[in-house]
This record gives structure tokens, C-alpha cells and sequence, in this order.
């Protein structure tokens, strides 16, 4: 996969310059400006005062810039465009470029936006369906089976993202797609994570706690043989359908049974990346704001959105819960510092969670909006709404 920093160039032209006029204006070479556009390098730290005084912006406004990476995807080899073009010569070396592709769209997701990688997400899937249907070799088209239960759960996670989670249909479109193909090659963990993603349209998005429970619970179930990670992350989604409806003896009940998949966990679990302990704590902490105690929360949420720096969709998802949990109990000052953050996390992501969070924060201000740092929030607020 190859990247841009679509904004930073897009900055540079609007300020008036070439990338050799840059390039003198800060004194370095070109192909250093060229780098940087190209996401393979970033300024130094004495470059970086001069180069947001040439495109008159912040230093703030520079990092936003730096971070915001869209991945493009390159040219198909000669190889790739034979086989597109004469679908039944498809082999094994075809299905493992594809998947490599996938793999490295994925590894993006924390760092890109949503709307950049789905482009190119969505043109990957379709090369994978439009190859199976066509494969005549029986392992071929089994291995391009795997490959589109993981692309179908992929779109399906980025659609939701880029409607901020409006659109509900599309997205349980692409799961269900994910579900079927991986029941054709009988992968239980692929299945589970795409009935998984189901309960979130469910929870987060219809707001239909029973239906997502039912799902979680369905997902753990399928899992519970192959994966402990799993069975734990849906036990988790459990514990929050519960809270949503306040039951706290059934959703702490769920939360136990979720820790305790924590021992069960190896180095063959091949979905261990998706369970961790820091997943864990944000969720459990979603799960008493839920129940209306902000004052549990609000510690698990503190730790969590530390340890969550390396991933920002989730930390921007921590950060909103976490302003949520300090509104709720008055403490206003530290409320808007974590509402700046989580909208300094929305602007580089725009994560559907993080962003519907934000606004839900937003509606909570009202009663405090004639304060300058409350108007304050708010105009970031438009200024985010205006951007999307």
C-alpha cells in the first residue's frame, strides 16, 4: 500500500507554494518535502517551526496535518492485472497478494481516517469477490473465501465509521456477507467477530440493547471453542447490553466471565489482538456510565485512555466516555480538558464512536452554554460538524 498526506499537500498548494519553492522557502531538498507528502518520513523537530510559519498554520494545526495519512492503494502487479483480466487463472500466490493487501489496510485503521481507507478497501473487496466467483480451482476459490470474510467484516466496520453509524443497513449487509463466507470455510473465529460487529449496529446504532445482547451472546458462543479472546471481547458487549438496560448484577455477571478468559488465552489465538486489557477497561467503563455511576467509571476511563495512545479510535472512544463520566459528576474544569482532547482525537480519526460521543457530550453543555469555556467547546463542535 502506498500513502499520502493528502491535507498536508493540499496545505502547501493552498499557501502558494511548489514543493521546490517549500523546499528552499524552509532550506532542504526537495525530495525531503516530497517524503514528507508521501507519509514515508516526518519533518524534524527543527523543521517543524519554519514549515507551520511558511503554511501559516499552528504548530497544533502542523501535527493534525502530519497525522492525518490517507492510503492509496498502487498500481496492481503485471501479474494481478493478467489474473483480473482472465479470472480462472487465479492461484494460491494471487489469493495471498490480496490478503496481504487487506492486512496492511488493517494495520492503517487506527492511524487513517475511515473515509481514506474505504476506497481503496472497497475496490479490494470487490477483486475478491469478482475472483471467487470466477476461481475453477477448489483451494483457490476456498482460500478467496477466507480472504472475503475478513475484507466483508473490514467494509463493514468502515461504512458504519464513515456515516458516523447512521447507516445501519449497509454495514449488517457486509457482516452478514462476512458471516456466510466464513461459514463456507467453517472459520468459527471470523464468524464470531462479524456476528460481533453485528450486536455494535445493534447497541450503538439502532440502540436496541436486546438484540445486541442476543448477539454478543450468539458470537460467544461460536467462539468459545477456538477463542478465548473471543468469547471474552463478546462478553464484554454481553455486560454492556445489560447496563444499557441497568442491570448491574447481570452486567458485573458478564464482566467476570469475560476477565476469566484473560487465563484461557494463548499464543495461538489468533484474534488475542482484539482482547486486551485495556480493551477490557474501557468497555467495563462504558459499562457503569451506563449504569448511571460516573464515579466507577470515571477511574477505569483515566487509565484507559493512557494506555490507549497507540490507538486513537479507541482512545477518542475512551476520552468521550470519560468527559461524560466527569460531567456527570460536576467536575466541569476537567470535563472540558477531556472535551478538547476527545474532539483533538475526532478531527484525526473521524471514528464514528468517538465522534457520536463528542456530540453526545455537546447536548450535555447545554445548561452550562453562556460560559466562555462551554462556547468555546461548542465552536469546535460546529467547526467538526462543518468538516465532516
Amino acid at each position: 500500500m502506498a500513502a499520502k498526506r493528502v491535507r498536508l499537500a493540499q496545505r502547501r498548494k493552498a499557501s502558494g507554494f511548489t514543493q521546490e519553492e517549500l523546499a528552499t522557502a524552509l532550506g532542504v531538498e526537495r525530495t525531503t518535502v516530497v517524503r514528507w507528502e508521501s507519509a514515508e518520513t516526518e519533518p524534524q523537530p527543527w523543521h517543524r517551526p519554519k514549515l507551520a510559519q511558511a503554511l501559516g498554520i499552528s504548530g497544533d494545526r502542523l501535527q493534525e496535518l502530519l497525522d492525518d495519512i490517507t492510503v492509496i492503494q498502487r498500481q496492481p502487479s503485471e501479474r494481478m492485472n493478467y489474473v483480473l483480466q482472465h479470472p480462472g487463472s487465479a492461484d494460491l500466490g494471487a489469493v495471498a497478494h490480496l490478503h496481504e493487501q487487506l492486512r496492511q489496510l488493517d494495520e492503517s485503521y487506527d492511524q487513517a481516517s475511515s473515509a481514506g481507507l474505504l476506497g481503496p478497501a472497497g475496490h479490494l473487496h470487490g477483486q475478491v469477490k469478482f475472483l471467487r466467483e470466477n476461481a475453477t480451482n477448489p483451494r483457490v476459490r476456498r482460500a478467496l473465501f477466507e480472504v472475503e470474510a475478513d475484507s466483508a467484516t473490514f467494509m463493514g466496520q468502515l461504512v458504519w465509521d464513515v456515516s458516523q453509524r447512521r447507516d445501519h443497513q449497509a454495514p449488517l449487509g457486509y457482516f452478514k456477507e462476512a458471516v456466510g463466507a466464513a461459514r463456507h470455510v467453517r472459520d468459527t473465529s471470523v464468524e464470531s467477530y462479524a456476528t460481533l460487529r453485528m450486536s455494535f449496529v445493534a447497541l450503538y446504532g439502532e440502540k436496541n440493547p436486546q438484540r445486541g445482547t442476543t448477539l454478543a451472546e450468539r458470537a460467544a458462543e461460536v467462539a468459545k471453542k477456538t477463542s478465548p479472546s473471543l468469547t471474552g471481547l463478546s462478553l464484554v458487549h454481553v455486560a454492556e447490553g445489560h447496563a444499557m438496560i441497568g442491570a448491574r448484577t447481570e452486567c458485573e455477571s458478564a464482566l467476570k466471565k469475560a476477565e476469566a478468559q484473560f487465563d484461557r488465552v494463548d499464543a495461538d489465538d489468533v484474534a488475542a489482538q482484539y482482547y486486551t486489557v485495556n480493551e477490557f477497561n474501557r468497555l467495563s467503563g462504558s459499562c457503569y456510565l451506563f449504569l448511571g455511576l460516573p464515579e466507577l467509571a470515571e477511574p477505569i476511563l483515566r487509565m484507559t485512555t493512557r494506555a490507549l495512545a497507540g490507538k486513537r479510535k479507541s482512545q477518542a472512544i475512551a476520552l468521550g466516555n470519560l468527559t461524560l463520566a466527569l460531567l456527570r459528576q460536576g467536575k466541569l474544569d476537567e470535563a472540558a480538558s477531556a472535551m478538547h482532547r476527545t474532539i483533538d482525537a475526532v478531527e484525526l480519526t473521524r471514528g464514528g464512536g468517538g465522534l457520536n460521543l463528542a456530540f453526545s457530550a455537546g447536548r450535555e453543555l447545554r445548561q452550562w452554554r453562556q460560559e466562555p469555556w462551554a462556547q468555546e467547546i461548542n465552536d469546535r463542535l460546529f467547526a467538526l460538524m462543518a468538516a465532516i
